[in-house]
């Protein structure tokens, strides 16, 4: 049997992306609307109640509308916008954080897939609070960069022109106001008291992302070495398909490695490094602000909510 699946909102960078990444399964039937009746309300509320899976790639507005258009009781919606994440009836869709993070999402009807930012954010986050090891009073600082495809199609645009602005052609610093969409996320599913400062840059580069949060052990709540961070993470990540803990880097161990932000583009893999010393602890997760920060994590939620291998469909 194919289920059944409607993207709202196909036309968009994430929506392009899960489409593409159908291609080639025979267990998926895509309802598609005609281009001209993309915002006619009937029609779309037609297709989502007659899916299976509807994916809401939408502004958050019209994700909430969308949303309330499904009367079918039977059809379960995945919501790629900012939405729903931290509505407590939707399940958080990141499920190498826990067994009780994955149970949620395979028995829901309703999954909200994290931000970009906050799926490399919170796959820190989460785990040293949930460990003891960083207090949920600790004074976070986020530093992220992003290729341009994150910032939409209009983005793209930009910084794909033959005559852009130079200004382009160098890191942006931005959300300088600190009310970037994704900290409430980022707090509430870290289980944070306080919205950490987050420093995020578009660059030069299509797609591919770093999230780096730097640690002063003298401020956490366990006395801990960088290699007992580094062992508790690849503890709690161990034995999952797409959360990866590299060895501890550090003094005589790849002392002059970098880390750039693009290799795990076109992928739903996301990487995790501990570095730094026994008084600095920096950790930095690596992913596709495409894949593992968008498409890709909202394709494995419907393979998990299916019942079938979660890697289906991805690499």
């Amino acid at each position: 049997m194919a289920y059944k699946v409607f993207i709202d909102g196909k036309e968009g960078t994430t929506g392009l992306k899960i489409f593409e990444r159908f291609k080639g399964r025979n267990d998926i039937e895509l309802l598609q609307i005609d281009e001209d009746k993309r915002k006619d309300t009937a029609e779309r509320q037609r297709l989502i109640n007659a899916s299976d899976f509807t994916f809401l790639c939408l502004p958050d507005a019209a994700a909430i509308e969308s949303a309330e258009l499904c009367t079918n009781p039977t059809t379960r919606i995945i919501d790629a916008s900012t939405a729903h994440r931290t509505n407590d009836a939707w399940a958080y869709g990141f499920p190498e954080l826990g067994a009780d993070f994955r149970k949620k999402i395979e028995g829901s009807n309703r999954v909200a897939v994290p931000g970009c930012y906050a799926s490399g954010f919170i796959a820190i986050g989460y785990p040293l609070v949930k460990s003891g090891i960083m207090p949920a009073d600790y004074p976070v600082v986020i530093h992220a960069v992003s290729g341009y495809s994150g910032a939409g199609k209009k983005a793209i645009a930009q910084y794909e022109a033959p005559d852009r602005d130079f200004q382009l052609e160098s890191p942006r610093l931005y959300a300088l106001t600190q009310a970037h969409k994704h900290l409430p996320e980022m707090k509430k599913i870290s289980g944070l008291d306080f919205e950490p400062v987050f420093n995020p840059y578009v660059c030069d580069y299509y797609s591919g992302m770093t999230v780096t949060v730097p640690l002063h052990t003298r401020l956490l709540a366990k006395k801990v070495t960088a290699a007992d961070v580094q062992a508790m993470f690849a503890e709690h990540y161990d034995g999952t398909n797409f959360v990866k803990v590299a060895p501890l880097m550090g003094e005589g161990v790849l002392p002059e490695a970098f880390i750039p932000a693009n290799t795990m583009a076109g992928t739903n893999m996301m990487q995790l490094f501990v570095y730094g010393n026994d008084d600095r602890i920096i950790v930095t997760t690596r992913f596709d602000n495409l894949g593992k920060g968008a498409s890709g994590a909202a394709v494995q939620c419907m393979n998990i909510m299916m019942g079938i291998d979660e890697t289906t469909g991805l690499l």
